[in-house]
């Protein structure tokens, strides 16, 4: 900062003075500098060029490539531009693009770690982690040992490429030199359930950019969960409200199930997975519909994609994701099973439902699956799995509303018969749940059932 003021009222008024103080008030953070130098710019090529990198710093690819279009219609000897054109496109997730801009830059220097880095980064993205590998190869011998940088960055983004292998190994001595880095190595902690250690490195960057803000709520938001902190539940909730807010990222609302899903993000070198707002839920549905292409064998996007699908009703497309997801540990957590048993109740397939209870072991979860079971199937008119649930629930808890449930479940099993929509042999099993009851009034219904069933001949 001290070089800042003595270079802003020391240094000779020029062109070159303004570019820097421009770019300085950048890194410092003063708007108001920023805005002063921003005037001060003249139509040149060098002031051109000054701003495009400022645009590009603060996120504003579009108006960047404005710029690195309009100087290469005048100069387009300025080949290196291309590149520049290229990361942008990159940062606005147009990959088919920024390859094809990219390409000619390399037909003149196929050499060129930038680019073919870049080149790599979008492979990466369009096809997947080999394809990118494939394209580093030619870097990985040709890095120099006087360019560490570059092998640094090959290493880092080889870890990316190949799923977070070798992490440990070579993202912690990356922290201080490559920002993406810091922020892969959280996401690699929280893809091994190593919460407070993605925690411990993450408290203390303070975010610029919409990932890293969507990252440290995701990761406090995490360990929210894990240690009962409504605190951490706060801030993650405070991190995810100011991207969603931001009128350039509005339109951006996948990047946080991206963000979760993807795992690692490579780095371009430019010289330098759940919040569901209950507004926006609908949206969010509907931008996930446009990732789950890229997401299709990921089982925690497909976990969270499950349950938006199901908490927006639709039933029959929750059930076929859920069954999708490979993880025994997403299998086994008890917000799976409720939601994939309110499916199949749902999709009229209450016997699957009835299933998933009967491997649980008996617990406050088996409990309250049993409660799900036993009301959404009533809901629904499939009583016969109402009554069996209800039966188990007052042999555990003896609560006058579950033997309301069984009767009503009994007696609607009953209708059903009458009605053709059961088989008769379902009567045997339904008396013999209502003699496991105490009630006085079982005595009536079961004289009323073994009435119908003797002029009927169903033995009971």
């Amino acid at each position: 900062m001290e070089g800042f003021i003595q270079l802003q009222f020391s240094a000779p008024k020029s062109s070159l003075q303004n570019r820097l103080l421009f770019h300085l008030a950048h890194k410092f953070n003063d708007e108001k500098k920023l805005m002063n130098s921003h005037q001060n710019l003249q139509d040149i090529t060098e002031d051109q060029l000054s701003l495009a990198s400022i645009h590009y710093l603060r996120a504003h690819y579009q108006e960047a490539i404005d710029i690195y279009r309009r100087i290469l219609l005048k100069n387009r000897e300025y080949l290196a531009l291309n590149v520049y054109v290229a990361l942008c496109y990159y940062k606005l997730d147009y990959y088919d693009i920024s390859q094809e801009v990219l390409a000619v830059y390399l037909q003149q220097v196929p050499d060129s770690t930038i680019a073919l880095n870049l080149k790599a980064c979008n492979h990466f993205r369009l096809y997947n982690g080999k394809a990118a590998e494939a394209e580093l190869k030619n870097l990985t011998d040709k890095a120099s040992s006087s360019f560490e940088f570059g092998k640094e960055l090959i290493k880092h983004n080889l870890v990316v490429f190949r799923g977070g292998e070798g992490a440990l190994q070579v993202l912690p001595p990356l922290v201080d030199v490559i920002p993406e880095a810091r922020l892969n190595l959280v996401i690699y902690y929280l893809r091994q359930d190593d919460v407070q250690e993605a925690y411990n490195l993450i408290k203390d960057l303070e975010p610029s950019a919409p990932q890293e803000y969507i990252l440290k709520g995701v990761v406090n938001a995490a360990l929210g969960q894990e240690v009962g902190s409504r605190d951490h539940l706060k801030i993650a909730q405070k991190f995810f409200q100011l991207v969603g807010e931001s009128a350039s990222e509005c339109e951006t609302f996948e990047e946080i199930p991206v963000a979760l899903a993807t795992g690692m993000a490579p780095v371009e070198w430019n010289e330098e997975t759940y919040y569901c707002h209950p507004k926006r839920e609908r949206v969010y549905v509907v931008k996930k519909r446009k990732l789950r292409s890229y997401f299709y064998n990921n089982d925690t996007f497909n976990f969270n994609y499950a349950q938006a699908k199901a908490a927006t009703g639709n039933f029959k497309e929750a059930e076929e994701v859920f069954l999708l997801i490979q993880s025994e540990k997403i299998k086994s957590d008890f917000v799976y099973l409720r939601w994939l048993a309110r499916c199949y109740i749902m999709n009229k397939k209450p016997q699957l439902a009835w299933k998933l209870y009967l491997k649980m072991e008996t617990s406050g979860d088996s409990f309250n699956l049993l409660q799900l079971i036993a009301n959404d199937c009533y809901k629904m008119g499939q009583f016969y799995y109402s009554a069996k649930a209800f039966d188990v629930l007052e042999r555990l808890d003896n609560n006058p509303e579950y033997w309301e449930g069984k009767r009503g479940a009994c007696v609607g099993v009953f209708q059903m018969i009458l009605a053709g929509r059961e088989a008769k042999e379902t009567l045997r099993e339904v008396l013999h749940l209502l003699k496991s009851t105490g009630n006085s009034q079982v005595e009536y219904i079961v004289r009323i059932m073994k009435k119908w069933a003797k002029e009927n001949r169903v033995p009971v």
